[in-house]
């Protein structure tokens, strides 16, 4: 059964043995998001694996990342049904592997900044690309529940728990004890995912 939002609030606030004052709504809400985030940055989940297909404007050195990106997996070009994955590279590489801007059908790319991606060889033509990637997490909030508040209840608990504790300071057997308990249920995510 799936917990709401409120019933979490108070789940923690019970959890740590202090009340709306010490630990805000809003407070509370920025250790969720920041136990998503964490999350998302160790378990590559089903939930948060997503991919766009866009047709690659002709001689476009950059492609746009999609706004709502926070890493790329990879990138493949899909030319005549054939799908050829390129490989990611640092931009220096790009730079030393095409100093005289060659054109062609891209083998390379790297991240040029947080919002686009460069390729080498320049594209020689308009290519069909599909970029599989990571998308930021959806937050759970009392409009929104998300994967993580439906399924992975304890995960998400202990991580905000390891939040509480830690900016409350203390006690650290308690902060010790949910930390574990969140790197046990890390590890057991993962492994679910895989």
């Amino acid at each position: 059964m799936t917990i709401t939002h409120s019933a979490f609030l108070t789940q923690v606030r019970n959890y740590t043995e202090v009340d709306s004052n010490v630990l805000s709504d809003t407070l509370i809400d920025q250790f969720i998001r920041n136990t998503e985030l964490d999350i998302a940055s160790k378990v590559d989940y089903d939930d948060i694996r997503k991919y766009a297909i866009t047709l690659q404007s002709g001689t476009a050195r950059y492609l746009n990342v999609p706004d709502d990106c926070i890493s790329i997996r990879s990138v493949q070009i899909i030319s005549s049904s054939t799908r050829d994955f390129l490989e990611k590279r640092d931009t220096s590489f790009i730079a030393e592997f095409n100093p005289g801007d060659s054109t062609g059908q891209p083998k390379y790319y790297a991240n040029w900044d947080d919002k686009n991606i460069v390729f080498a060889p320049i594209p020689d033509q308009a290519y069909e690309i599909q970029m599989n990637y990571i998308r930021d997490p959806q937050h759970f909030t009392s409009s929104q529940d998300t994967f993580l508040s439906q399924h992975q209840e304890n995960l998400l608990l202990y991580g905000v728990l390891v939040e509480c504790f830690s900016y409350l300071k203390g006690p650290m057997d308690m902060y010790n004890l949910y930390k574990t308990k969140y790197n046990e249920e890390i590890q057991d995510f993962a492994l679910q995912q895989m």
